[in-house]
């Protein structure tokens, strides 16, 4: 088996990504900037990992690339990153994967990230033979799956998908993922409308989705990967969106004032000063987020809807699975046990159908409990 390293282990996520990867049966290399917490970590693990599979440690930090250059160095490695922002911290953990020729995955849900991905470091890695995986986590694996399940019952006739990401229960967000909104809302966001992929500043668009069982939910428009991975496995498509609905009656709220802040943000000083905060509550504050009681008491639900070439609804999937952070660290391990045993396809950025085929997606999806309802 080829060898694991968890960056960011340290973190609320990473921790959480660390326990599934020890109860998977994977030994992985848990990296952080602090070696005494990754000491301690290896130890808190030690009981549930086998006894020829225990977990070892390192020292990486992101404002030290050279850190992560020494830690990925082979084609056969897998770097799991839960290091964010990643439009600020991410470029470090996945040039130096890039560089090595190895497999990256990422926990990201930062639009702006992702779209480098696809674009500028996908060349880089179809060069070295690297493959990418970005935002391999509830954002944006469940909608790829649900999207995937209804395009493979409908005709190619079908022109239009959109992706619903909804959550139920009380929603609690860790320190990191507060930090990558923060950012979100300041950045661009990027459209797949008229077969062609673009940037927009444009306030986001919301539409109502309606829940198999008669729920009516809000979301505004975000970007995620469908609008990168679908259009080159289903080319027929002409428009791809996805729509995020956390914030239920305050969607349209959040869309304009989302809107403004961006505006606001790229005014270059206060963007300067905007980033500069960033940076410091990120050295402040790590770890923190929901415990697990408070976990259990929410689940994640994605729906992909399609629509034919006049507008008219021809089919909905909707998926559902875990709260969004188990779920995104049982979705991290999963990927990262498939790329260790050698078990993924392909080159340069790769979306979850791509990478590990359909058929396999569902397998391992179920096994976690994300399922088609």
């Amino acid at each position: 088996m080829r060898r694991v390293i968890l960056f960011g282990a340290g973190g609320y996520t990473g921790r959480l990504t660390a326990e599934a990867m020890v109860r998977a049966g994977l030994a992985p290399v848990l990296a952080g900037r602090s070696g005494s917490a990754m000491q301690q970590l290896v130890g808190d693990l030690a009981p549930l990992a086998p006894l020829d599979a225990a977990p070892t440690w390192a020292v990486a930090d992101a404002a030290d690339p050279a850190s992560l250059r020494a830690l990925v160095t082979s084609p056969d490695d897998v770097l799991v990153t839960t290091v964010g922002p990643f439009s600020l911290m991410g470029q470090p953990a996945i040039g130096a994967t890039i560089a090595a020729g190895a497999t990256y995955i990422d926990s990201t849900g930062e639009g702006p990230f992702i779209h480098d991905v696809f674009t500028r470091y996908h060349e880089q890695a179809l060069a070295t033979g690297a493959r990418l995986l970005t935002a391999f986590g509830y954002d944006y694996v469940p909608g790829n799956l649900a999207a995937e399940l209804l395009l493979a019952d409908l005709p190619t006739t079908t022109q239009r998908v959109e992706m619903g990401y909804f959550v139920t229960g009380k929603f609690g967000m860790s320190s990191g993922t507060k930090a990558s909104v923060a950012a979100m809302m300041t950045a661009d966001r990027y459209e797949f409308h008229g077969g062609e992929l673009r940037a927009t500043k444009s306030t986001p668009s919301v539409a109502e989705f309606t829940w198999a069982d008669g729920t009516q939910r809000q979301a505004l428009a975000i970007t995620g990967t469908e609008q990168f991975t679908l259009p080159p496995r289903h080319p027929h498509l002409i428009d791809v969106d996805v729509y995020l609905g956390w914030v239920g009656s305050s969607t349209k709220a959040v869309a304009a004032g989302g809107a403004v802040a961006g505006a606001i943000a790229r005014t270059p000083v206060v963007g300067e000063k905007i980033e500069s905060e960033l940076q410091k509550r990120l050295a402040a504050k790590t770890g923190e987020g929901p415990d697990a009681e408070a976990r259990a008491g929410s689940t994640s639900v994605a729906l992909a809807r399609a629509f034919d070439g006049v507008g008219t609804q021809v089919g909905q999937v909707e998926v559902h699975g875990p709260n969004g952070y188990d779920l995104t660290a049982e979705l991290l391990a999963w990927a990262a046990a498939m790329a260790a045993t050698g078990r993924i396809e392909g080159t340069g950025a790769l979306g979850p159908a791509q990478a590990f085929g359909l058929d396999a997606l569902i397998e391992g999806c179920a096994l976690m409990g994300l399922r088609r309802v």
